[in-house]
């Protein structure tokens, strides 16, 4: 028989609980930082953007265009910043751009 710990809790709270105790908050910050980037990046960048990926509290991305490459490398850490504030949380240190 299995106990409630309080008859109440928010689907939230829930969901949290069960990510943390199945260690899944890597794996969801993975998705949620393509997602914000693709959100936040529009469709101009994302059309040159061939791959993203998060390795520890780097974001690796790749381009297609050597000139957008550039371009966005004068404000990467505006974008760090853009990502983190759209994640609610500091999950990117580093951005790579390839």
């Amino acid at each position: 028989m299995t106990t409630r710990r309080n008859d109440h809790m928010s689907i939230k709270a829930i969901l949290k609980d069960f990510v943390e105790s199945n260690n899944l908050e890597k794996g969801l910050d993975k998705v949620n930082v393509a997602k914000a980037w693709n959100e936040l990046m529009g469709n101009g960048v994302n059309k040159y953007t061939t791959e993203i990926y998060l390795e520890k509290e780097t974001l690796y991305i790749h381009l297609s265009s050597s000139v957008l490459r550039e371009e966005l490398g004068y404000g990467k850490q505006k974008i760090i910043n853009l990502l983190n504030e759209e994640l609610g949380k500091e999950v990117i240190k580093k951005l790579i751009l390839r």
